[in-house]
């Protein structure tokens, strides 16, 4: 077997001739590798267009720079300013300290329904003046009506039943008499008399449990009568209608028993007459403030209205986290003008002292968060046309979060009291609303 493979391979292998070598042209072209070497002038070109490509990528990198910077340099930083006002003169006393805060009354109250029940009538709207005992709204008491008429009929029912019992004692009493007077003549039997007045004493029980239960029945109409009275809620003290919170077919409840679509309210009610001060005082200068201390107070709607105020009490206790102590202050004449949670500013006045010739009228107070220091020099910013001016000035005492200004800007002046710390003179900016 081996040889006849090596006899079938060798009869179909075709034998390789090798071609003898062509003859070359005369004027063929000698190929060479230094044909491929690139010239010198060559290479200068190359590295042109690369420096100008870095060039041109330099040159767009510093425009987005220098765009990015020409936006943020021209952006307006947003300030929030305030007008510069001078302080008054107070009598002569001097400004002790300065304090910010809201108008709170005393007696706030928001008037719920005692029961559960669905609104059938609302007689008062917002700003409404209401006095003590003035209807404001009244709840379904159909049902509260029916159980009050069950027990009038019960107490109906308990009173007849006297009457009745009434009636037998009397005959009863009649055929003891006469039971007795047998007795007496040996006619009756001593059974009989003790059966008529054993009749007698059956019918007065009867007749006590009966006055029982028309008292009982009185008890029941009382209570029947206060579930109808719930209906109804009245205004407990005089004030205005601040709040209308529950409109006819909603259902009412003290403590929301109806759901989560129940309201618990009705209205709320302030008195007026009850209004006062509350600021919050930083408890490093609480000792400045004292009971019955006179007291300056400005509403931030009325800037140019003083209204004279007085302590009225410091509360006994400081807030940790804000350490600050809670001071409230009396107006000393009320006035439609002052609203509930207005915002006011308020001085507190030290002893009244004698004014000496000469001196000055009232002195300009800005926040202290108004003045930068600008090597050594206290410097503030105006607003004029939407734009910054730089101003130094001269402070004197410290009231407060307050300074005194003695000169360099003038009342009447905008006075940036809050913004960025890179603030410059002449620039652009925004007024925050």
């Amino acid at each position: 077997m081996k040889f006849l493979a090596v006899a079938l391979r060798n009869r179909y292998v075709t034998p390789l001739r090798i071609a003898a070598p062509m003859a070359m042209p005369a004027n063929a072209p000698v190929h060479d590798l230094g044909s491929l070497r690139i010239d010198d002038h060559h290479r200068s070109s190359s590295s042109w267009g690369k420096r100008l490509a870095i060039f041109f990528g330099l040159l767009v990198i510093l425009g987005g720079l220098s765009g990015a910077v020409f936006t943020f340099w021209n952006s307006k930083p947003v300030v929030e300013v305030a007008v510069v006002q001078k302080s008054t003169n107070n009598g002569g006393r001097e400004a002790l300290l300065n304090a910010s805060g809201y108008v709170t009354p005393r007696r706030r109250a928001t008037i719920a329904a005692k029961i559960t029940g669905r609104v059938i009538g609302v007689f008062f709207d917002e700003g409404t003046h209401v006095s003590e005992g003035q209807l404001l709204a009244t709840l379904d008491d159909s049902d509260a009506r029916k159980a009050l008429d069950s027990a009038k009929a019960d107490y109906s029912a308990s009173k007849a039943a006297i009457a009745d019992l009434e009636v037998q004692l009397k005959n009863a009493r009649i055929q003891l008499r006469r039971a007795e007077q047998l007795q007496n003549a040996g006619v009756q039997t001593e059974e009989q008399l003790y059966n008529a007045r054993t009749a007698s004493d059956s019918l007065q029980a009867k007749i006590a449990l009966a006055q029982s239960q028309v008292i009982s029945s009185e008890a029941r109409i009382q209570q029947a009568q206060q579930a109808v009275d719930n209906c109804t809620i009245r205004s407990p003290y005089s004030g205005i209608v601040v709040s209308k919170d529950a409109q006819v077919g909603e259902m009412v409840s003290p403590n929301s028993a109806g759901g989560g679509f129940t309201r618990t309210g009705i209205a709320t009610i302030v008195d007026m007459n009850s209004n006062e001060i509350e600021v919050d005082v930083n408890e490093s200068y609480i000792s400045r403030v004292q009971p019955g201390q006179p007291v300056t107070a400005i509403l931030d709607a009325y800037p140019d209205w003083e209204i004279p105020s007085r302590v009225r009490t410091i509360i006994p206790s400081a807030d940790r986290q804000k350490a600050t102590v809670k001071v409230r202050v009396s107006f000393l004449k009320l006035d439609p003008r002052i609203l509930p949670d207005m915002g006011i500013k308020v001085t507190f006045l030290g002893a009244e002292q004698k004014k000496q010739p000469g001196a000055e009228a009232a002195a300009i107070l800005i926040p202290q968060s108004a003045v930068h220091d600008e090597n050594g020099k206290n410097v503030v910013f105006l607003v004029k046309d939407d734009k910054t001016e730089r101003r130094a000035v001269t402070l004197g005492a410290k009231r407060g979060s307050d300074t005194e200004v003695i000169a360099g800007i003038t009342a009447g002046d905008t006075l940036v009291v809050k913004s960025p710390g890179n603030l410059r003179d002449g620039q652009s900016v925004e007024v925050k609303k």
